[in-house]
Formats: C-alpha cells, structure tokens, sequence
C-alpha cells in the first residue's frame, strides 16, 4: 500500500511515518562506525515500502553519511527526504560558524540542497539561539536550505521565532500516550503559525509494546539501549510501573479490538493528534525493520470508544514536568543518563561580565543601546542585582515583531540571562515594573509576566509609557537579592 504523506511546504512533504536514524550513533557506541554501504543497503527496505523520510542530525554518530550513500544510489527519478538536525554546542555563534555547519551537512549527504535543517537550542536566556535561526534563514533565502524547522522547542520560544519572521515549517518534539505535553498551548502556537509537529518517542523507547505487557519491572541499569534508558526516565515521571501497566493494558484491549499490534495504536493516537504531520519511528539498521506492522497504522482507525478510553485511562498518568524540551534544559532531565554529561560539560555565561572595582559587576546584552545611552543591562553589588529597562531588542532587531506576549517572554529571557550571567535566578527576582505603550494590550503582557514569574510572585507594578525605539511594546526593568 501506499504511505500517505504530509505537506510541510507547497515543495516538501514526508511520509507520515519518518524512520529515525538516531540508533546509528547507539550502535555505534563501541566505536566502531557503521559500514556506509551496509547502512545505505539496510536503507532500501523502507524506502522500496514508501517510507522514504528519514531524520537524522550532526551527532547520530555516522547517519549522515550512511544516508548520503544511500540517497546517491538511488536513480534520478526517485526521491528520499533526508532531514536533518544541527546541535549546536552551547555559546556564541557568527556566521561563519553556521555556514560551516550547513556546507558540512550538505557534504556528509552529498546534496546541494539540504531539504529540512532543524536547529536545537540548549538555553533561551543565551540570545544566540536567535542569531543561529537568523542566519539560517539567511543560507535558506540563498538557497543551501530548502526549509528550516526546529527541535524540542517549547511554546513560548517556537512563537518568539515566528513572530520574529523566522521561516519554520516544523517543530520536532516529544509525543506519546505517556508524554502529551505537546498538546496544549505548543499546538496552538503550530496551527496559529501553520507549523507542523514531527513527533518522536511515540512508542516510548518499545515500552509501548506487547514486549512489556504485565511483565515486570525491569532492572533500570540493565537496560540495553539509549531509548529504553531515556524513556524509563519518562515513565517513572508518568507515575512509575504501575501507571504504564494501565496504558498498556487499555492499549492492548485497543488492538486486539482491531487486530493491530499495540505499537500501532500508541502510533495512530499521535498521528490523530492537531499539527502532527508525522511520526518518528527509530530503525536499528541491519536489524529487524517492523516495515509491515509500521504500514497498519494505515489500515485502521479509532473510534470514539477508543479515543474515550485511552483518554480516560492517560488521564490517571502524572504529566511529564514542564513543556516540550525542558528535558534538555532542566531538572529534572529526563534524558539516558539523567543529565546533560554526555552532551555537554557546562554552559557559558549568557552575556559577557565585566568587574568594577572591588564590590561591582556588571553584564552587557550588546543592544544598541547600551554604549549610546551608557548604561549595562544589569549590575551587582553584593547581594542585590538591578536589572535595567529592557525592551525586545537582540542587536539592532525587535525580536517578536508585533505581537506583545512574544516580546515580553523575550523580555523575560534577557533578563534571566543577565541574572544569570551575575550569579542569580529568575527565582530570585522580588521585584519588577512594566511599561506598556498601548494600556489596550496590558492583558498578554501580564500573563506572560504571570507564566514566567508565577511561582515566584514578585512585588509588580505595570503602568502605560511612551516607550523610546520603534516598534517596541513592553519594557521591564527588574530587582533581585541573590540567596544561597
């Protein structure tokens, strides 16, 4: 049968089931890379099955270049979207940089063109996150890119980019029965923007599967993969063993109902989901493909019996902490290794710190401002840091074009940077003050001022001002005293 395909883009679209390559960098643990030609030859199934999409990224090991041989075999009327995934270390970028990253994925691939590029940021409060996403942009318009989607973005920050004019066709992010963060308030931000959701872990690292159904409890540090590893992180946070065995036990009254295998029913909700334009489902190259049970999720649907159950039952699951990507930004991490260690080893300063006598520091965010006015985004005397008057400017651009939310969470972001930059937290500030230009749009401002601040309940004032610089809507200034 035929896959059925999304459109991302008039030009682009993919098979709703992606196959994910990001087990190559897993075999490939030993060291031992994965012979090209074998990889590009264990390719061919799932293409000749019309799941010609793969996802893949700079650190799946050798993906590239195993799918940079594969797509090279093929004759020229055949196609293969090949989209791939830049992870950049945490930092400064310039341009140079970004091309670099862009000519080398297009060399591992062996295209002119690289047909989906999806950038991962490590930490919003570092404003270097934007410039990458602009610079992209930049090689897309020249023609190196044929789109541009992100990773693991969270609501707030996939609206920042939008509004901010950057060109995104999709979001890749974490869905399953067990993770349903990517339903609320992402979702609307994709069918506001007409972006679409690539969903990974729909089958939770196997744990969705008959292989789990009323076995018991795995010993967690024997588990043999990276997946199973990460996602007994995620059930642990859903409620633990017990609250999987209820998923698994409705998802499996599901399939025997349509005789389809339970993978497909965890599959098939996903891809029912609003903005879920495909599933990612990992392949082990050389191993098993599962090619004709991936192909039945086509073959049936839900109903809405099925629908009511699975919700009634996932309802009884804790939510899995924060919004989509926090795995990979906070505590706590639910990622293989419970941190960031085989990621990353630390993270710089969001912006640069200069000392000042013996009991000052101060940090600059490099606006346009700054050296005119001669002022620094923030300082700290003992204890206490002031953080100045901040509008949504990187550089010398409004960043969340014209929408207030978005350039208050920008807002937001710069002076988490700066407090972080001198040793404090947003969880620190006691105090803030807002100046609106139009009072008319006091009601977005302030509730994201409430999203971001709202555990934290400092002392707030927000008044109307006119406001210095075109096009900016919102400026807070804010105060912390830094506690251990």
């Amino acid at each position: 049968m035929s896959i059925p395909r999304y459109p991302l883009a008039p030009d682009c679209s993919v098979s709703r089931i992606v196959t994910g390559l990001w087990q190559i960098a897993d075999l490939e643990r030993g060291g031992t890379p994965l012979d090209p030609a074998a990889g590009a030859l264990a390719m061919a199934p799932y293409h000749a099955a019309g799941f010609t999409s793969f996802d893949l990224a700079d650190h799946y090991g050798s993906a590239e270049l195993v799918a940079g041989r594969f797509r090279a075999g093929l004759g020229p009327a055949a196609k293969a979207e090949l989209l791939t995934k830049w992870v950049p270390r945490p930092g400064p970028l310039d341009r140079p940089a970004v091309r670099q990253a862009v000519d080398r994925a297009r060399q591992r691939l062996g295209v002119e063109v690289i047909d989906l590029m999806q950038f991962h940021a490590w930490r919003y409060p570092d404003p270097s996150w934007l410039d990458g996403l602009f610079w992209l942009a930049e090689l897309r318009d020249e023609g190196l890119i044929r789109h541009l989607g992100v990773t693991n973005f969270d609501a707030v920050h996939l609206d920042i980019a939008l509004s901010s004019g950057i060109p995104l066709v999709s979001n890749q992010v974490c869905y399953s029965l067990l993770d349903r963060r990517p339903a609320g308030a992402l979702t609307d931000v994709c069918r506001k923007h007409g972006v679409a959701l690539l969903c990974y872990g729909t089958v939770a690292g196997g744990f969705l599967t008959e292989r789990w159904l009323e076995k018991p409890e795995p010993d967690w540090a024997a588990l043999g993969t990276w997946s199973e590893m990460k996602y007994g992180r995620f059930i642990a946070a859903a409620g633990g063993w017990t609250a999987l065995q209820r998923v698994l036990g409705c998802t499996a009254r599901i399939a025997a109902k349509h005789k389809v295998s339970m993978a497909n029913v965890a599959c098939r909700w996903v891809l029912d989901q609003p903005a879920a334009a495909a599933i990612i489902v990992g392949a082990r190259l050389g191993a098993s493909t599962h090619l004709e049970d991936n192909a039945r999720v086509f073959r049936f649907s839900l109903d809405d019996e099925d629908r009511a159950a699975l919700a009634e039952t996932v309802a009884t699951l804790e939510p899995i902490p924060g919004d989509s990507g926090d795995e990979y930004r906070r505590a706590p991490y639910l990622t293989a290794s419970g941190d960031l260690s085989h990621h990353l080893e630390s993270f710089p300063s969001p912006y640069p710190v200069t000392t000042l006598g013996p009991a000052r520091q101060i940090a600059r965010s490099g606006t346009i401002w700054e050296p005119l006015a001669g002022f620094c985004r923030a300082t700290r005397i003992g204890d206490r840091i002031l953080v100045s008057g901040t509008t949504a400017t990187h550089g010398d651009r409004v960043i969340g074009g014209s929408d207030p939310a978005a350039q208050t969470h920008f807002v937001i972001d710069k002076i988490q940077g700066a407090l972080e930059s001198l040793g404090g937290s947003l969880e620190q500030v006691i105090r803030t003050r807002i100046f609106v230009r139009d009072i008319s749009q006091w009601e977005p401002v302030a509730r994201a001022h409430g999203q971001r601040f709202g555990a934290v309940l400092p002392a707030n004032t927000l008044v109307q001002a006119n406001l210095v610089g075109d096009g900016y809507l919102v400026e807070i200034e804010a105060e912390a005293i830094v506690t251990q």
